[in-house]
C-alpha cells in the first residue's frame, strides 16, 4: 500500500550501524548542536551511551528496541523504546525521530501513533518520555501524553497514562537509595519552584532515611510510585512526648483525583498511632489550608515563624 508506514527492527549489523549513524547525527542536529556540550560528547561515545543500550537489549527481559520507521521501503526516522514488563509494562521512549528531509504533511504524527500501536503490541501499558523541549511537549501532548513531573536526575517527564487501573497500595520507604524516591522529590521539587536534587543532597536524603531521621511513605500503583509523603519526628517539651512533623507531600500530576493522597495522609497518621507518637503536624500556604483540613489537620496551632540558619 502507498504511503503506508511501517516499522522494523534493525537487527543485521548493516542495520543497526545505520540506526547508530542517524542516531548520532540526531544528537549533533537537534538535541546538543553546541560541538562543545558535555552532553553531546556523552553520547557520541560508544563506550558509554550507545554501550549502556547495547547491555539493555541483549536482556531476556525489559530490553530495548533498535527501531527503524519505513514507508514505501525507505527509512524515515528511528525510534528506541525501552519496555519494562516488570514495571507494569512501562515503554520509556528514550528516542524518537523523524529525518529531517521527512518531515511535514503529519509523517511524525502518524509515525508516532504507529510507534505506540507497536509498544502495545509488545505488551506495554503505557508509555513514557523525558521531554524538555516547548516544541517537542506541543507535539506529544496532540497525542495525549501529559506533564507529569520530573525522572531521578531531573529531567521532565511526560506520560501518556495508562488506561487500566491498578490498586494503590503505601509502603514504608526502606532503601534511601531508591530511585523512585528520587525521581518524586524532584517532581515535589519542581512543582513547589526549587531546584533539582543535586548529588550531595542526594546522598544526605539517603544518610537520613538509613538513619531513621526521616520516614517516606510511598504510594505504589503496582510497581511504580506515584505519591509520597515523609515525616520526622522530635521529642515535644509542651507534649511530653514524641511528635511527627508531616514534610514532603507529592502525588505525580497524572495519578491525582484517585484518593491517593489521602490514603497517604491516612497511613502517616495510623503509624504515628502505633508509634504512641502525640500529633502530627503540617505547615503549609494559605492555599492549600483547605486541603489539608480535609485530611484531618483540623487543629489550628497558630502561625509558624523560622530563622533559617545559614
Amino acid at each position: 500500500m502507498a504511503n503506508e508506514i511501517i516499522i522494523r527492527e534493525a537487527i543485521s549489523e548493516r542495520e543497526v550501524a545505520f540506526f547508530w549513524e542517524q542516531l548520532h547525527t540526531y544528537f549533533r542536529r537537534d538535541m546538543y548542536p553546541d560541538p562543545d556540550s558535555e552532553d553531546l560528547a556523552y553520547f557520541l561515545d560508544d563506550s558509554q551511551y550507545r554501550a549502556q543500550m547495547d547491555k539493555i537489549q541483549e536482556q531476556k527481559q525489559n530490553c530495548c528496541y533498535y527501531l527503524l520507521l519505513c514507508r514505501d521501503g525507505i527509512d524515515i526516522g528511528l525510534a528506541l523504546p525501552i519496555i519494562y514488563h516488570t514495571e507494569d509494562g512501562k515503554c520509556f521512549l528514550a528516542e524518537f525521530c523523524i529525518f529531517p528531509e521527512f518531515r511535514g504533511n503529519g509523517t511524525g504524527t502518524k509515525c508516532a501513533e504507529i510507534f505506540l500501536d507497536w509498544s502495545k503490541s509488545m505488551g506495554a501499558a503505557y508509555t513514557e518520555i523525558n521531554c524538555d523541549s516547548t516544541r517537542r511537549q506541543r507535539f506529544w501532548k496532540r497525542l495525549g501524553f501529559q506533564m507529569n513531573g520530573s525522572d531521578e536526575w531531573g529531567m521532565p517527564l511526560m506520560i501518556l497514562p495508562p488506561v487500566e487501573k491498578q490498586p494503590i497500595t503505601i509502603e514504608i520507604l526502606i532503601d534511601g537509595d531508591d530511585w523512585q524516591l528520587k525521581k518524586l522529590e524532584n517532581g515535589y521539587l519542581g512543582e513547589i519552584g526549587e531546584e533539582k536534587l543535586t548529588e550531595e543532597k542526594q546522598e544526605l536524603l539517603s544518610c537520613a532515611v538509613s538513619d531513621g531521621r526521616i520516614t517516606f511513605f510511598l504510594a505504589k500503583r503496582g510497581y511504580r510510585a506515584v505519591g509520597m509523603c515523609s515525616l520526622v519526628t522530635a521529642f515535644s517539651t509542651f507534649a511530653y512526648s514524641d511528635v511527627g512533623i508531616l514534610e514532603d507531600f507529592y502525588v505525580e500530576p497524572v495519578f491525582r483525583g484517585q484518593g491517593i493522597a489521602r490514603m497517604l495522609v491516612a497511613r502517616a497518621q495510623q503509624w504515628c498511632k502505633e508509634k504512641n507518637i502525640s500529633s502530627l503536624t503540617v505547615t503549609c500556604a494559605p492555599c492549600d489550608e483547605t486541603m489539608y483540613q480535609s485530611l484531618g489537620f483540623n487543629t489550628h496551632l497558630g502561625s509558624t515563624y523560622a530563622h533559617v540558619i545559614k
